[in-house]
C-alpha cells in the first residue's frame, strides 16, 4: 500500500524526532548532512529536508529497526515514507 504524502511526512517528522533524540546517531547525521540543531527546527517542515532524514536512517538497518521499534511501525514503513516523499521514487534505467 502507497502512503499519501501527508502521511509520509508525518512518518518523516516522527522519524526526525527519534533521530533529535538518539544521543548516539544525532552527530553522526549532523556530522554527515552538516546540519545544526537550529537547521533541524527550522527545515523540519521541508518535505527534501525530511526524505533525507529517511535516507540517512535508511542507510543502516539496525538504524531502521531501532527506529521502528522505538516508534511500534513497521520496519518497512521508512522505506515507503521516502518513496512517497519527492525524490523517493524507483529509478528505472531501461
Amino acid at each position: 500500500m502507497t502512503l499519501t504524502q501527508d502521511n509520509a511526512e508525518t512518518v518523516a517528522l516522527r522519524c526526525l524526532g527519534w533521530l533529535a533524540g538518539n544521543e548516539d546517531l544525532l552527530p553522526v547525521f549532523m556530522g554527515a548532512t552538516g546540519v545544526s540543531e537550529a537547521d533541524m527546527r527550522e527545515n523540519a517542515q521541508d518535505v527534501e529536508f525530511l526524505g533525507s532524514v529517511l535516507d540517512f536512517i535508511l542507510m543502516d538497518d539496525a538504524w531502521v529497526v531501532q527506529c521502528c521499534s522505538a516508534l511500534g511501525i513497521e520496519n518497512d514503513m521508512p522505506m515507503r515514507a521516502r518513496a512517497a516523499l519527492p525524490g523517493g521514487q524507483q529509478v528505472n534505467w531501461t
